[in-house]
């Protein structure tokens, strides 16, 4: 479920950085003027390290939270 939350918040900070962009920055299609050199490839490589730091991220705080709760407290 903490997964759930994280990929939540990591969209709500994008939606609200595309919409700090001033409107002169962008063209009618709404794209960047300077990502018009962007190929395929890369879009796809970046999408798969993206995917695969919010995994590594993911079973970082599943191991931290686990080891977390096997501290004895008493």
């Amino acid at each position: 479920m903490g997964e759930g939350i994280l990929i939540q918040h990591l969209v709500t900070l994008m939606g609200m950085l595309a919409r700090e962009l001033p409107d002169e920055q962008l063209t009618e299609t709404r794209r960047l003027r300077g990502d018009a050199g962007m190929t395929t490839e890369t879009v796809i490589i970046i999408a798969g390290l993206a995917a695969l730091a919010i995994a590594v991220v993911a079973i970082i705080v599943t191991k931290v939270t686990a080891k977390a709760n096997s501290i004895p407290t008493q």
